[in-house]
């Protein structure tokens, strides 16, 4: 029997993985608390929101959910993907090291100032992960701490700006019911204004990490080589810990914190496609659209007609799969 290339192959599961996303979103198009069979769903496409009750369904409901799903497991999942490069540490994720905390602190501090437009919560939300991630790592390198360490350190950055933010809700009560889809995590309450100026971010931030795919694999050899290779390493990794900030800002103004699918989703795309970034950000790309797209149909039809919100799947998900990343790590460290 020919074997198929390994090129070829994993060329054939990135093709693979954009299936599961086109069916994940087709499923979640479909599929609710009023079903729509595959003829239903293509009359609404193509009578518009205002021809059948379908039809209004589909434009003003399911399809604002659907994209915000898609964009929020892309944009996780490639800042999941970035982090663990830059940081050299398979362990660390957008949620882990701090990055969703740092969001989450600057959305609720948006809301009790009475700010709630779109662009601004994208800005605030960007802004907050990107001063917790660079918290983390110039705390590390202060310190000359350990890749495990900067782990640690996340973890306890995270535990201060939560405090942080329940702080804030407690002095301004509004700002709580505000923010409490935020803090959850979930697509219930998503809708175009929101989604814009997010779609815009996480779209420029995804095509940006594409390009500079090959650099970061460069960047994996060790500071030393990369510098000799001509690469700027210092620069670079602020520039790429930059753009994982802002897609995973970008995914917290709409979606809240969804805790897990930055770790989940690169270490599944990187057992099945390797290490190359070529293959790994574009995999990880469908790969997680898809799997967030899932989660979010479970969560609204697992105890239907009530919805679970998507961030509690995910972190029901989410933990057990760290406690046996550990595992496995210190298995494989003995």
């Amino acid at each position: 029997m020919k074997t198929i290339p390994t090129d070829k192959r994993k060329k054939l599961y990135i093709l693979a993985a954009a299936v599961f996303m086109l069916l994940s979103a087709v499923l979640n198009l479909c599929m609710g608390a009023s079903g729509l069979t595959l003829r239903e769903l293509w009359e609404a496409l193509t009578g518009g929101p205002s021809g059948t009750v379908a039809g209004r369904i589909l434009w003003y409901v399911r399809f604002p959910r659907t994209f915000a799903c898609l964009l929020a497991g892309s944009a996780l999942a490639v800042s999941g993907a970035v982090i663990q490069k830059v940081l050299a540490n398979q362990l660390a994720s957008p949620s882990i090291i701090g990055v969703n905390a740092g969001a989450g602190l600057a959305v609720t501090a948006c809301c009790a100032m009475g700010i709630y437009h779109a662009w601004a919560i994208a800005g605030f939300s960007f802004a907050g992960a990107m001063i917790a991630t660079f918290m983390v790592v110039i705390a590390g390198r202060k310190s000359g701490a350990s890749r495990t360490t900067v782990i640690l350190g996340g973890v306890a950055v995270s535990a201060c700006l939560n405090a942080m933010t329940e702080a804030i809700k407690t002095l301004v009560p509004n700002a709580a019911t505000a923010s409490q889809d935020f803090r959850v995590g979930g697509f219930s309450s998503v809708d175009q204004a929101r989604l814009l100026p997010a779609s815009v971010l996480i779209i420029g931030g995804i095509l940006v990490v594409l390009t500079l795919a090959n650099d970061l694999d460069v960047l994996s050899l060790g500071d030393d080589t990369a510098g000799a290779l001509g690469l700027k390493v210092s620069l670079f990794r602020n520039c790429m810990l930059t753009l994982a900030a802002l897609l995973a800002g970008s995914s917290v103004s709409f979606a809240g914190i969804l805790g897990f699918v930055g770790l989940i989703v690169p270490h599944i795309s990187r057992s099945i496609v390797g290490n190359d970034c070529s293959e790994l950000i574009p995999f990880s790309i469908f790969f997680g659209a898809g799997f967030v797209s899932v989660c979010d149909l479970i969560s609204r039809l697992i105890f239907s007609p009530y919805e679970l919100p998507t961030g509690i799947l995910m972190s029901f998900l989410g933990g057990p799969f760290f406690i046996w990343l550990l595992l496995n790590k210190k298995e494989h460290s003995k």
